[in-house]
């Protein structure tokens, strides 16, 4: 388990739940629907093998249990304490990471693949149906900034 404090005072941190659910999340949701976003693009990462060496080790059985399909991506981001940080993401994984996630062109995507029509972004069903989704955007714009490289 990462040392949570240690990576959002040295400023590390991608993105945390605790920004979403302390900010303006929508008080008839439970806290665990601030996780989903940050889950799927985590669990990403991990099927597109760009997670870090570390990351690896320490979340040998959590990255099994997800492959598997026997670990949502919600849980999965709670696991980790709903934090993505550059020490879970090899040096490929950062790099398209702060300029697609960093960006805010991430949860674009994501609000209007998964969340269009729905009240808030925190509103997203944690299913695969919706990890496939938006693994599909992501495999792409990860292809285009990739060949831009």
């Amino acid at each position: 388990m990462p040392n949570e404090n240690i990576d959002l005072k040295i400023g590390v941190c991608i993105d945390h739940a605790k920004l979403h659910f302390l900010n303006k999340f929508p008080e008839s949701l439970p806290i665990e629907n601030a996780y989903l976003h940050i889950g799927m693009f985590l669990g990403w990462l991990i099927d597109s093998e760009l997670t870090s060496e570390y990351f690896e080790e320490e979340a040998e059985t959590e990255i099994f249990r997800f492959k598997l399909r026997d670990l949502s991506p919600m849980i999965l981001s709670e696991i980790w304490g709903g934090a993505l940080t550059h020490s879970l993401i090899n040096e490929k994984g950062n790099n398209f990471a702060h300029h697609y996630y960093c960006s805010g062109e991430y949860l674009k995507d994501y609000e209007l693949t998964l969340a269009n029509g729905l009240p808030s972004i925190y509103h997203v069903k944690d299913s695969w149906k919706n990890y496939q989704k938006i693994s599909d955007i992501l495999d792409k714009r990860f292809e285009k900034w990739n060949h831009a490289q």
